[in-house]
């Protein structure tokens, strides 16, 4: 039987724990990416049994079941293309080998990495739920109809405008769930949400114009025209300028409401559009698996450049790497054959590599 000492001690751990997983339990859903294609996503029972959705996102689930597949695809896109924007970093986004939390305990901290995430997931499904609408992939939508007249350059709307303002919609019922639920007055929530926000403005202040030309011969007498969203590649740019250009913020009560604040007095607010963050990122240089961090050991690095984010004293954290020389084999002579296609041999070459020592 505990003693009332020990019950003391231990609700302040039990507390801490509660909050911990409700940080992780945000972005849980991205473990869609790792079920199997033939795993069904939608319906009573299976929806049931998704791992990593709160119980909101699993009545959200239920209720919008034939949009979960480009939920699922969103996850993929997610992982894919952090990936790629921190390629070159410390923290390359690598996932954990197994469970829910896909990008480890990194996520549960308040950092710039957990702010890009967040905002790079929102977009996301964003995106995919706005081309399955173009696709007419789901039965509530389809182009967004709305875009009609003539512009002031003086082109007709039309053809299939994609229909954002139904995947903005969903993105904000889906991923925002689990921070309304806990109530908008801690920090954490208001940082993710905001950071949610800025994710789908990525998309809203990028969109583009595609048109076609009407008119003898192919001249352009007459051009009808429809929007359409950014690459989600432009988007995943967009996001790594504002994750590198994040304010660091602290809760501050203003009256009976609560706000984030620049935590540095001098740094102007930040805009709707920008990244935030509370607490500062680990070094991730050395192997933590507790938290998901794998370290720089064995990575790749650009031995050629000393500032660049991929040179080798920043990504090893020090002058700590070396050189090595390996055969590579590269496409070369290539010439053109009519028609139509490009013929390539294949040639060995010896280059210099450089990676982080162990």
């Amino acid at each position: 039987m505990p003693t009332v000492s020990a019950v003391n001690l231990s609700a302040p751990l039990l507390l801490l724990l509660l909050w911990a997983t409700h940080c992780s339990m945000a972005t849980n859903w991205l473990s869609l990416a790792r079920l199997p294609r033939s795993r069904p996503v939608s319906g009573s029972g299976p929806c049931a049994r998704l791992r990593g959705l709160t119980a909101g996102q699993v009545g959200v689930c239920r209720a919008r079941g034939e949009v979960m597949e480009s939920v699922r695809k969103a996850a993929e896109m997610v992982i894919e293309e952090c990936q790629h924007q921190f390629r070159n970093r410390r923290w390359n986004c690598s996932t954990t080998p197994r469970g829910i939390n896909v990008f480890g305990r990194v996520m549960n901290q308040g950092t710039r990495e957990a702010a890009f995430v967040h905002a790079l997931s929102s977009a996301a499904v964003a995106v995919a739920v706005t081309r399955a609408c173009t696709r007419g992939e789901l039965e509530r939508c389809g182009c967004d109809r709305k875009v009609r007249g003539v512009s002031p350059e003086g082109f007709q709307w039309s053809g299939c405008s994609d229909n954002l303002s139904y995947g903005v919609a969903f993105s904000q019922t889906f991923v925002d769930e689990p921070e309304r639920a806990k109530g908008l007055s801690a920090g954490r929530p208001l940082m993710n949400l905001h950071n949610n926000e800025a994710g789908r403005k990525a998309i809203l202040h990028n969109m583009q114009v595609e048109c076609k030309c009407h008119g003898v011969s192919g001249s352009c007498e007459l051009r009808t025209c429809w929007k359409v969203m950014p690459p989600f590649r432009r988007v995943g740019v967009v996001l790594k300028e504002r994750f590198d250009g994040a304010t660091e913020v602290r809760l501050t009560r203003i009256g009976s409401r609560t706000a984030l604040l620049p935590r540095d007095p001098q740094v102007k607010p930040p805009a709707a559009r920008d990244l935030l963050y509370l607490a500062p990122s680990p070094d991730f240089c050395h192997l933590d698996p507790d938290n998901g961090i794998p370290g720089t050991a064995g990575r790749r690095c650009n031995g050629t450049s000393r500032l660049a984010p991929d040179g080798c004293e920043l990504v090893c954290c020090g002058p700590g790497y070396r050189a090595g020389r390996a055969e590579v084999v590269q496409r070369c002579s290539c010439k053109f054959s009519w028609c139509c296609s490009v013929r390539c041999q294949q040639c060995k070459n010896t280059v210099t590599i450089h990676t982080c020592r162990v």
